[in-house]
């Protein structure tokens, strides 16, 4: 039974990245949960053998959100969680969020 509420509670707030836009540099504005939209710099968290592909700044826009697991994906299969993505992000209005600007390739 505890197991259970712990899954339901854990699946309440867990995040989904449903689109992102690059804003230049490692800078991301990802629309979670289709409501909330934040921009984060992914600059600091780019180590580690898996990511180093990353830092090539052409590289890193060549992302993509899978909407088979709801996060954004690099050709290299690397990711980052969206709970991760959401806890160190910023807040902005979607105002400031142009649709043309979206990556076309989600």
């Amino acid at each position: 039974m505890i197991d259970m509420h712990f899954r339901i509670l854990y699946m309440m707030t867990m995040r989904w990245g449903n689109e992102a836009t690059c804003l230049g540099g490692y800078n991301l504005n990802i629309r979670f949960d289709k409501v909330a939209s934040k921009v984060v710099d992914l600059q600091p968290h780019i180590d580690g053998t898996i990511f180093e592909p990353l830092k090539d700044l052409d590289f890193f826009k060549f992302f993509y959100v899978s909407h088979d697991i709801d996060a954004i994906v690099w050709p290299n299969n690397a990711d980052f969680s969206p709970d991760f993505l959401y806890e160190i992000g910023r807040e902005v209005s979607d105002q400031g969020a142009s649709a043309d600007a979206r990556n076309p390739r989600g």
